[in-house]
């Protein structure tokens, strides 16, 4: 069974940071990890993505320069290394995989499974 787990969600004060963890079971093909976010109210954002066999990421421009995606292939494990977090940075935090080597970046209908998301609140 393919499941996605997110971990590391959390209280933070804003200009804080933390570091989300997304681990990977059941797959027998290569994919990609995308993350998304959703806050309250609001329709759901791509974040980032990585290929794992490449390397290759992609980012928001609202993340560019804060967050940081990797990947630790042996763990089967993608992380998202958030820094200098604002309030609007709020949100549940999904990831997601696209199946295949590279990532569909902010293609929604491309990513096949989903984790059941973590919440991350950035505090004024």
């Amino acid at each position: 069974e393919v499941q996605l787990v997110e971990s590391g969600g959390g209280l933070v004060q804003a200009g804080g940071s933390l570091r989300l963890s997304c681990t990977a079971s059941g797959f027998t093909f290569d994919y990609a990890i995308g993350w998304w976010r959703q806050a309250p109210g609001k329709e759901r954002e791509w974040v980032s993505c990585i290929s794992r066999s490449t390397g290759i990421t992609e980012y928001a421009d609202s993340v560019k320069g804060r967050f940081t995606i990797s990947s630790e292939n042996a763990k089967n494990t993608v992380y998202l290394q958030m820094n200098s977090l604002k309030p609007e940075d709020t949100a549940i935090y999904y990831c997601a995989a696209d199946l295949g080597t590279y990532c569909s970046g902010s293609s929604f209908y491309e990513y096949d499974y989903w984790g059941q998301g973590t919440q991350v609140t950035v505090s004024s």
